[in-house]
C-alpha cells in the first residue's frame, strides 16, 4: 500500500467528510478540470478517476501496469471508496478480485461499505458484505460491556426463520425469540447516516421503556449493539384493527363502543404519562392491535412525542401523505402549527365513527383530499341509521374531532362517557330479553303447579273409591 500527498476531489465524498468539505473541494474541482488533461493526472491518482467514472477497461490496463489497488491519496481514499460512493458493482468487484483490502478507512473513519450505505448502493452493500466488509458499528454501541443497556437482546436469539411482514405498514417482522412469538421492527443500514432517524429511534426506544398497560403493546426488548439494529415487542397473532375491520365491515354499537373503551384508556394511560404526557401522533386502525381475548391495544410509537419541556410540539418539517395516515390526522398536524395530547383525541373519534359506518373516513375521495377536507373544517358524514349514534354517541364525536383543539375533550372525560352509553345500549338489549326470560319462568311454574294440582286430585278420587 502506498500514500502520497495527491488527493482525489472529483465525484461523491467520504459518507462522513463535513459538508464545509465538500464546499471546498468544490472550487477545487472546477480549478483542476480547467488546468489538468488526464496525461497529467499521476497514474495512482488515475485510478481513483477511473473507478469514479466507471471505466473497467482503463482500471484493468492500471492494475496490469503494476499501480498500486490500494494505493491511497492525501485523506486515505482509495479506488474502492470511490466506486462504492458511485455504486459501480462491477468496478468493485475488480478491485476487490485484484487485491483491493476491503475495509479501509479514510480520515473520518468511513470505509467503502459505510460510503455505499451512504449513498444507498445496495448492490454494491451486498458485494462488499459478501466479501466480508465489516458491519458497521451501531449508532448507540457502547465500548464499556458496564454500559449495554439491560433491555439489550443478543441477535443471535432472534429467529428469522419463515419470517413474515405482520403489519400493514409492513414495518414488524415475525420472528421467534425465547421460545415464543415476537414482532420485530428492523432498521436498515440507510440509519447509520441518517441522524434524524438515529435520534427517532432513541426517541422510541427512550418512550417504549416507560410504557406499561393492558391496552399498550408490551416493548421486550432492543437490538442496538449491532447492526442491524431492532426493537423487538409482543406479537399479537389476531392481527391489526384496520384488517378486523376490513373483513367485518360495521360493527354493533356494544362491539365498537367497547374497542373505544380499550383505545381511550390505552390513550389516557399514554397522555397521563409522568413526568410528561405522550402523543401518539399516529394513531389509526392499522396501529391498533387485538389481542387473543379480542381487546385492543395501542401500538407503533415510531413518531410519537414526549413532552417534557413543554405543553405543545411542532413538526420539523410540514407532513405529507406519504410520511402518514392523512385519514386520522388532526388539522392542525398538516397546517404545520403546534400541537399538544388532542390531536390524539381527533383521531379516536374518527376511528370510533368508522367502526360504526364500516368504512374509513371519507373513503370516496383520495388522501390528501381528505386532510384539505379537515383543514376546511369538513368531517365525515353519519351514514349509518340514528339509533346507532343513540345515547349521546354522536355528539361525544363530534366533540372529539371539534375544529378548536381545546374544545375536545381529554380521555380521562371520554372513558366514563363511554361507559355510561355502553350501559345504556347494553339495558335497552336487556329488556328485550328478560320479559321473554319471565314469561318462561311463570310458564314453568304454573306447569309445575298444575302438575301438583292434579296429583293431590287423583290421590283424593282414589281415597274416595276405597
Amino acid at each position: 500500500m502506498t500514500k502520497a500527498p495527491l488527493r482525489f476531489t472529483l465525484g461523491k465524498q467520504s459518507s462522513l467528510a463535513p459538508e464545509r468539505w465538500e464546499d471546498e473541494l468544490k472550487k477545487v474541482d472546477g480549478e483542476e478540470e480547467n488546468n489538468l488533461s488526464a496525461e497529467d493526472i499521476d497514474p495512482r491518482v488515475r485510478l481513483m478517476y477511473l473507478a469514479n467514472e466507471g471505466d473497467l477497461e482503463g482500471i484493468k490496463e492500471l492494475l496490469d501496469s503494476g499501480i498500486d489497488v490500494n494505493f491511497r491519496d492525501i485523506d486515505d481514499r482509495t479506488a474502492l471508496h470511490i466506486a462504492a460512493c458511485q455504486g459501480f458493482t462491477e468496478v468493485v468487484r475488480l478491485l476487490l478480485e485484484n487485491g483491493a483490502e476491503v475495509d479501509p478507512k479514510d480520515r473520518w473513519g468511513s470505509s467503502p461499505l459505510g460510503d455505499a450505505i451512504h449513498y444507498k448502493n445496495h448492490d454494491v452493500i451486498k458485494l462488499l458484505e459478501k466479501h466480508g466488509a465489516e458491519p458497521l458499528m451501531a449508532p448507540m454501541h457502547v465500548k464499556n460491556s458496564r454500559e449495554v443497556p439491560e433491555y439489550e437482546i443478543d441477535p443471535k436469539e432472534l429467529d428469522f426463520t419463515d419470517s413474515v411482514e405482520i403489519s400493514a405498514k409492513g414495518t414488524f417482522q415475525l420472528a421467534s425469540w425465547s421460545g415464543i412469538q415476537v414482532a420485530v421492527k428492523k432498521f436498515g443500514e440507510e440509519v447509520f447516516s441518517d441522524e434524524d432517524k438515529v435520534r427517532a429511534f432513541r426517541d422510541e426506544l427512550a418512550l417504549l421503556q416507560q410504557i406499561r398497560h393492558p391496552n399498550v403493546v408490551q416493548f421486550l426488548g432492543a437490538v442496538t449493539q449491532s447492526s442491524p439494529m431492532m426493537i423487538v415487542m409482543e406479537y399479537l397473532p389476531k392481527g391489526d384493527l384496520r384488517a378486523f375491520l376490513d373483513k367485518k365491515g360495521p360493527l354493533k354499537p356494544t362491539t365498537a363502543l367497547k374497542f373505544a373503551m380499550d383505545i381511550a384508556r390505552g390513550m389516557n394511560y399514554l397522555h397521563e404519562n409522568k413526568p410528561g404526557p405522550i402523543i401518539h401522533r399516529d394513531l389509526e386502525p392499522s396501529n391498533i392491535l387485538r389481542d387473543d381475548s379480542g381487546h385492543l391495544k395501542v401500538a407503533d410509537f415510531g413518531v410519537s412525542k414526549l413532552l417534557k419541556f413543554s405543553k405543545r410540539v411542532k413538526e420539523d418539517r410540514p407532513l405529507s401523505c406519504q410520511d402518514t395516515a392523512c385519514r386520522y390526522i388532526a388539522p392542525e398536524v398538516f397546517k404545520n402549527e403546534e400541537y399538544d395530547t388532542k390531536v390524539d383525541v381527533f383521531s379516536f373519534a374518527l376511528i370510533l365513527q368508522e367502526m360504526i359506518e364500516g368504512h374509513p373516513p371519507f373513503s370516496a375521495k383520495q388522501d390528501t383530499e381528505v386532510a384539505k377536507s379537515y383543514a376546511e373544517k369538513e368531517r365525515p358524514p353519519f351514514g349509518a341509521p340514528a339509533k346507532f349514534y343513540a345515547h349521546g354517541l354522536k355528539e361525544l364525536i363530534q366533540d372529539c374531532w371539534n375544529e378548536k383543539p381545546t374544545n375536545r375533550p381529554t380521555f380521562k372525560q371520554i372513558i366514563p362517557r363511554l361507559e355510561s352509553i355502553y350501559k345504556k345500549f347494553g339495558h335497552r338489549r336487556h329488556w328485550k330479553v328478560r320479559p321473554l326470560r319471565c314469561f318462561q319462568n311463570l310458564e314453568s311454574m304454573w306447569k309445575k303447579e298444575n302438575s301438583g294440582l292434579s296429583a293431590r286430585s287423583r290421590s283424593s278420587r282414589s281415597n274416595s273409591n276405597c
